[in-house]
């Protein structure tokens, strides 16, 4: 599989699950052994258990939308920086519903295996951006650093 077409499966896999919520379609790109991790998430998820988050947070935030910023490929990677647009509008994640738009950037490093099957994302959200904007206290990086 070329460059080109790595980035273009990782740029439909987020069109279906994140912007269209075709999730069946989506999940037929997860490779067997496929792992989501993520640094909202405290371990990692299966295919399954993936789809079922996808399925909670569009639902709690419906007109959500995520923007591919830039998309990279090498080797067997592919890295995206992506923003992702929404309003909460139901608690998601242990976060309060609100109505504000919110903007949280995302990178996400893609590993697939040589047929094209995505074998496993693993996802850094801006978190102190979005509890920013949620109104949620926030520490500075140095802050969380000292004893």
């Amino acid at each position: 599989m070329s460059l080109d077409e790595m980035k273009k499966r990782v740029r439909q896999h987020i069109d279906l699950t994140w912007n269209r919520g075709r999730l069946a379609l989506a999940e037929q790109m997860h490779s067997p052994d496929f792992l989501y991790k993520s640094s909202f998430i405290g371990r990692p998820l299966s295919s399954s258990a993936f789809v079922q988050m996808v399925q909670d947070i569009r639902s709690a935030m419906p007109d959500m939308e995520v923007v591919v910023e830039e998309c990279i490929a090498e080797g067997n990677k592919v890295v995206t920086w992506s923003t992702l647009i929404g309003t909460i509008e139901k608690p998601a994640l242990g976060y309060p519903p609100s109505d504000k738009v919110l903007s949280i950037s995302a990178m996400a490093f893609w590993t697939l295996a040589p047929n094209g099957d995505i074998r496993e994302i693993c996802t850094m959200f801006d978190m102190e951006s979005f509890r920013a904007q949620l109104g949620l206290e926030t520490r500075p990086f140095a802050e969380k650093a000292l004893p």
